[in-house]
């Protein structure tokens, strides 16, 4: 069985993995990550940008060699090598725990119990519940599924797809490390850039990918697709911004504004201002759903990217 089948075996079956089972309550392999790189950051950690870099290439270079080693060790073994790929496509995927955070605040929100959509919210993202409304949060939700969409699900295939296991769990390793350290606080601002550049280049395919099949999937192609090029370009992260306008004018909503997180206000561009309208908590469920459309196509598109780009090489 050649690579190429493999890796879509592989991807096939880690995807339908996260959608039957989602992640684990305990021992998630980027927590473990996760805990492993707060290790190296108190070791490493200096207010200085190359100290940062140094953090960054330790942790993001130890997942990727960690891939290269287990995907070497299981080569001669077809079987083993779809397991391998199928055990790390579920382990760096987090659709279903994204789908799965927002239905229970828009159920919440649906239910007209807004302080149990503010105590949930923090599990999805990093906005002041306190400072939202029922309209507020559900606006946070559906930013927050469409941003994910291409960080926990799409990103990740596209790499996957690029560079089998290795580009699997660098990718992880990346978008994790942004998370941790890639913010602009005090403690991060410097030792942090690494991480964060390294994340815009390597979100950037996924990113992209995610705007096209969400225009693609959407109820409103032609508004995601104005969306995108009349706003996209506003938004502050060069690879959110895509994603979100796509989404919001794929849904015929708008997003941005304003935003609080941690008592910090941020006065962000409205996306789809012209042609959506407010946010409801209804539109929660249509963004989950969009969310899983995109996942699926990102899958079929990846996989038969790689098998297109061998027939190539071998014709």
């Amino acid at each position: 069985m050649g690579a190429d089948r493999v890796h879509a075996y592989g991807a096939a079956v880690g995807l339908l993995g996260d959608l039957l089972l989602g992640d684990p309550r305990r021992g998630h392999p980027v927590a473990l990550f996760g805990r492993a790189a707060a290790g190296v950051e108190r070791a490493l950690w200096r207010d200085h940008r190359g100290w940062g870099a140094l953090h960054t290439a330790v942790c993001a270079g130890g997942a990727v060699a960690l891939g290269a080693v287990a995907s070497r060790a299981v080569r001669r073994s077809p079987a083993a090598s779809v397991a391998l790929t199928a055990a790390s496509t579920w382990a760096v995927v987090g659709g279903t725990s994204l789908v799965r955070e927002a239905r229970a605040i828009g159920r919440a929100l649906e239910a007209g119990d807004v302080e149990a959509a503010r105590a949930r919210l923090p599990h999805l993202c990093g906005r002041d519940p306190q400072a939202l409304d029922a309209d507020g949060i559900a606006r946070a939700v559906v930013e927050s599924v469409a941003e994910n969409t291409s960080d926990a699900v799409v990103g990740a295939l596209v790499w996957g797809g690029l560079a089998g296991v290795p580009g699997l769990l660098g990718f992880r390793a990346v978008n994790t490390l942004d998370a941790m350290v890639g913010h602009r606080s005090p403690r991060h601002l410097r030792y942090g850039w690494a991480s964060a550049r390294l994340d815009d280049v390597a979100g950037w395919p996924g990113a992209r990918l995610t705007a096209v099949l969400a225009a693609v999937a959407g109820d409103d192609p032609r508004g995601a697709v104005r969306a995108w090029r009349d706003d996209a370009r506003k938004h502050p992260s060069p690879n959110a911004g895509p994603v979100e306008a796509s989404f919001a004018g794929a849904l015929g909503v708008r997003l941005g504004g304003t935003l609080s997180y941690g008592g910090r206000v941020e006065h962000r561009p409205v996306l789809n201002g012209a042609a959506g309208r407010p946010v409801v908590p209804h539109d929660i469920e249509r963004a989950a759903r969009l969310s899983r459309r995109v996942g699926l196509l990102a899958l079929g598109v990846t996989v038969a990217a790689r098998l297109v780009a061998k027939k190539g090489r071998t014709s």
